[in-house]
């Protein structure tokens, strides 16, 4: 990974309270789209999240299965998704291997792309996981949570976090 990490300092959700620039986010997902259920809730919180911010999003359609090894599929999927980042972004990669984040986390990462200017790109792997150029490329790699999560559902939680980190920041009742 190349750049500097975003590490949880501990603090509290009021010590994180601050007025912020909005940088768009890019959400790049590697998979076949969701289904109408994960579409809509995904949906609901995309609308949420573009009260605060403008986001894109990047669907990426995974390498057929019938990829000589799963190593390929990861690597050509892999080429697509650097494609759809800019070599502004701040590359955060959601992987089962990634550090913890917690939602204060998820407020820090937006907090510091705004102080530095920065677009933040968030990328959820496909069925095998990130090839190693995504890996290379990432600034930061977090989990969304301790168990192995479909794109579907890692998508809409990324979503969720992504709002109650800006409600953190600024000081809403939606996060406790």
């Amino acid at each position: 990974m190349h750049s500097s990490k975003a590490k949880g300092g501990g603090s509290s959700s009021s010590e994180l309270v601050r007025s912020v620039r909005a940088m768009p986010i890019k959400l790049v997902s590697v998979g076949k789209g969701n289904s109408r259920a994960a579409q809509a809730m995904a949906q609901e919180w995309l609308e949420k999240l573009q009260r605060y911010t403008s986001v894109s999003e990047v669907l990426i359609k995974p390498n057929p299965k019938g990829a000589s090894s799963p190593q390929v599929q990861k690597d050509a999927e892999a080429e697509k998704v650097l494609k759809a980042l800019s070599p502004m972004d701040r590359v955060i990669m959601l992987d089962e291997r990634g550090r913890a984040a917690t939602s204060e986390d998820v407020a820090r990462l937006i907090s510091q792309a705004g102080d530095n200017g920065t677009p933040l790109a968030f990328v959820v792997g496909g069925p095998f996981g990130h090839g190693a150029a995504v890996t290379a490329r990432a600034d930061d790699s977090i989990r969304l949570s301790n168990m192995v999560l479909n794109h579907q559902v890692a998508y809409v939680v990324l979503l969720e976090q992504l709002y109650r980190g800006w409600t953190i920041i600024r000081g809403e009742p939606y996060h406790h």
